[in-house]
């Protein structure tokens, strides 16, 4: 498999005079204008699969509301084509109704928008359900870039626990309507050096917290250190026990 992509985020921003902006890439670069263009170039170059997801935050109107008008145009055309999708349902935002990463409702209306996506679009059997977790915590949760701007290892862990969860229910209630889907996550993949030798207890600390958007979607046991790290920044042992035992039903 060789495939591209289209770069679909839409994270919100505070701009310097304090008011809010999502920054949606797709309007950016024209594709909501011209995406039968962008499709055919990608036929063109001989490549027949598609990174490629719809706009989470306009189509997910409220809870249980969609609407599929430019996914429909744009999933039967890329199957005109002869383009497999690798869908990408969530990346890097929220819509404006479920507010933020900090929201405990929102992995369970994600997985609400993951089933009636899959419904929808049967045929579909790759996807990406949450891209790239540990950016999206790391950003939105602990470095006060985008959406809730957290700057604390407590908005951190809730950021990410929320969005493993939703990672995790989305997959299952994607394998609900395609036994047969196929999950391509994708990670960031940074690597920490200790400049000098006092550097190397927080380089190694690191080190082993980068792999936790992937230790808790896929139930892999974690470290001491990596375990009272996250239940000293929010998180119960009820709700990494719920990680340990929802393994993935596909």
């Amino acid at each position: 498999m060789f495939a591209t992509g289209i770069e679909n985020s839409y994270p919100i921003i505070t701009l310097p005079d304090g008011t809010r902006k999502r920054v949606d890439e797709m309007e950016k670069c024209g594709h909501y204008k011209y995406w039968k263009e962008d499709f055919n170039l990608v036929k063109e170059m001989g490549i027949e699969f598609l990174r490629y997801g719809p706009p989470y935050f306009s189509v997910n109107t409220g809870p249980g509301q969609y609407d599929w008008s430019f996914v429909d145009e744009t999933f039967r055309y890329l199957e005109e084509l002869g383009i497999t999708p690798i869908v990408d349902l969530c990346h890097f935002g929220l819509p404006d109704w479920l507010e933020n990463f900090q929201n405990p409702d929102f992995p369970v209306h994600f997985e609400e928008y993951a089933l009636a996506f899959a419904k929808r679009y049967p045929y579909i059997q790759f996807y990406t359900p949450v891209n790239e977790i540990f950016v999206t915590a790391a950003f939105s949760g602990q470095y006060g870039w985008w959406n809730e701007k957290g700057t604390s290892d407590l908005t951190f862990v809730t950021a990410l626990k929320n969005l493993c969860k939703a990672n995790v229910l989305a997959m299952n209630a994607i394998l609900t309507v395609q036994p047969d889907a196929i999950f391509i996550q994708s990670e960031s993949s940074e690597y920490f050096h200790p400049e000098t030798p006092d550097c190397d207890k927080l380089a190694t600390f690191l080190n082993l917290r980068r792999f936790l958007s992937l230790d808790l979607s896929y139930g892999y046991p974690i470290s001491v250190s990596m375990y009272e790290y996250l239940l000293e920044n929010g998180m119960t042992k009820k709700e990494y026990q719920w990680f340990e035992s929802s393994v993935i039903k596909g």
